[in-house]
């Protein structure tokens, strides 16, 4: 016959199994007993629960990073793209977390997957691209306002890669291209205009002062002399030449 402490022991041990939860730091137990809030959410630390008629369940506060997987978004100038995201929220109010929401991590992931496609949907490509800090702000609040009656706190929204079709992607290389030899083009011409600009204000300056005319040329000798060139070229100055001019003239 089944030794009747033996039986007390196990009912014992099954008691306290049942009874003693011990929460981490992180963590907050919502007990429902008979089916109804008991008072504000437990923990941490331990917890007496009444076995059979308490059932506690537990609710992590730490940040939970939630991976939106790629979803088909049409741009407002009607651009096929694949966009993912990531999101960082955490529980803030563990009893509205668990009782105003069946599960607050899938709901929080298909609204993320909605909001993404909507947000996203009604942006430019070249805005999408550019300024992908606006649309994450713009994600995190709209995400924020429908998750906060689930007692949940979106802090940041992040779009991660942008998959643009192949045709989409040598278009934007010819027009970035297009952009960099525009930009190297005004450089070179407005580098033309400035040592254009530079030699008229030089050219003035000499011929308002034959001297520094005749040291510019004394200068230019001097150089020609010291790079070993077997031909050496003498202009000859144009007051020289007048002279002959004149002559002929006559």
């Amino acid at each position: 016959m089944f030794p009747a402490y033996i039986f007390i022991i196990v009912l014992i041990v099954f008691f306290l199994a049942s009874a003693i939860k011990v929460l981490n730091e992180y963590e907050r137990g919502v007990i429902f007993r008979l089916g109804r809030v008991l008072g504000a959410p437990k923990g941490p630390g331990l917890i007496i629960l009444i076995p059979i008629i308490d059932r506690m369940t537990k609710v992590s506060l730490r940040t939970v990073v939630l991976d939106i997987p790629p979803q088909d978004v049409i741009t407002r100038d009607n651009v096929s793209i694949k966009v993912n995201a990531v999101v960082y929220f955490r529980v803030i109010d563990p009893m509205k977390a668990i009782i105003d929401v069946e599960n607050f991590l899938y709901a929080t992931s298909q609204l993320s997957q909605t909001t993404l496609r909507s947000v996203l949907g009604q942006a430019e490509l070249d805005d999408l691209l550019s300024h992908r800090e606006q649309l994450n702000e713009k994600l995190q609040e709209i995400l924020d306002t429908h998750t906060e009656p689930w007692g949940i706190k979106v802090s940041n929204v992040e779009v991660k890669n942008v998959d643009l079709p192949q045709e989409m992607q040598r278009a934007i290389a010819r027009q970035a291209e297009a952009e960099r030899e525009r930009r190297a083009k005004i450089i070179g011409a407005e580098g033309e205009f400035q040592a254009s600009t530079k030699l008229s204000e030089a050219s003035d300056i000499l011929s308002r002062n034959p001297m520094a005319l005749q040291l510019r040329y004394l200068q230019t000798l001097i150089e020609i002399s010291t790079e070993k060139n077997s031909t050496i070229i003498f202009p000859i100055p144009i007051d020289i030449l007048k002279v002959f001019m004149e002559k002929l003239s006559k």
